[in-house]
């Protein structure tokens, strides 16, 4: 009886410490679910989009959310992660000489550990192809199809008749050393957008797309639409791929207006008039508001000399 008596009184301890622990997971994982309902509200903007501006497209929102999602997601594991490792350092901390019950394997928390990731991994790597492929969805027959050529180191956005190389160019908008290139576009209508470059690699980026993508030198022509754009405004655009001594002043506007007021400026455009004439005929700024043009510092003066204020410095 005795003997018993010993024997039960371990095994009576190691039942409790297993019901504390299964209780401690299962707050845990209680946490983890209300994190993850919370993505439902609006939680990015309380933390500042951990990181992301908000967007303008549909598409950037469907980016937004996905984005939001992971990252409460991976916040809802860290803090499960980090409270066992605390509780463990806590529980099991050195109280004497003794050893404590040392276990071999434990099935189902092996279990766990090995199936947990990869289902998060499954999850995040299905909602991620879902937008993935939505936002690389193009149609045949976009409202808008502009043209995008980048090279050392400004933009020149030339308004197309039709998708693909073979069609015309109704007007363009050509950016220069004094004039920061204003790309206007209407909000509510699709736009296609179709990169390439004179020279090197660049990458058109305009951060509330939430989106950018390479303009590549000769036939490769990169394709992206939007399915509208729903805040009307102006918005910098910016190269994202290093492309040079300039590539961090390679700066343009994007200008959304009105689906009446653009097809104003086009018709202006198309008229004749200057990119700053048909701005002011509809009532918008002349020149970009979001960023100015850069100086190089190449003057008659000092082109060629090698000192800090020479060329290219």
């Amino acid at each position: 009886m005795l003997a018993r008596g010993s024997e039960s009184g371990p095994m009576t301890a190691r039942r409790g410490v297993r019901s504390r622990a299964g209780r401690l997971a299962g707050l845990g994982a209680g946490g983890a679910v209300s994190l993850i309902t919370l993505t439902g509200c609006d939680v990015g903007a309380a933390f500042g989009g951990f990181g992301w501006p908000e967007g303008i497209t549909p598409e950037a929102n469907r980016m937004y959310d996905l984005w939001i999602g992971s990252t409460i997601a991976a916040l809802a594991v860290g803090f499960f992660t980090w409270g066992l490792i605390f509780w463990c350092i806590i529980r099991y901390r050195k109280r004497g000489d003794e050893l404590p019950v040392q276990t071999r394997f434990n099935m189902p928390m092996e279990f766990l550990y090995t199936i947990a990731p990869i289902l998060i991994v499954a999850v995040l790597f299905y909602y991620t192809a879902i937008v993935q492929t939505d936002v690389d969805k193009t149609s045949r027959n976009p409202d808008v199809t502009v043209e995008v050529v980048a090279f050392k180191w400004n933009w020149q956005f030339n308004y197309r008749d039709g998708i693909g190389p073979e069609a015309n160019t109704t007007a363009s908008v050509l950016g220069s050393d004094d004039i920061i290139p204003v790309l206007v576009l209407p909000s509510g209508r699709s736009i296609r957008f179709e990169e390439t470059s004179k020279d090197v690699i660049h990458s058109f980026w305009v951060p509330e797309l939430l989106f950018k993508r390479d303009a590549f030198p000769g036939n490769v022509r990169n394709v992206f639409e939007v399915s509208s754009i729903n805040s009307e405004g102006a918005f910098v655009g910016r190269c994202a791929e290093l492309c040079g001594t300039y590539h961090s002043m390679m700066n343009f506007e994007l200008r959304v207006v009105s689906p009446e007021r653009y097809d104003q400026y086009l018709a202006a455009l198309q008229g004749g008039s200057t990119p700053q004439e048909a701005l002011t005929a509809i009532g918008e700024e002349p020149f970009a508001t979001t960023t100015v043009p850069f100086d190089t510092k190449r003057t008659t003066q000092n082109f060629g000399n090698d000192s800090a204020s020479g060329a290219g410095s």
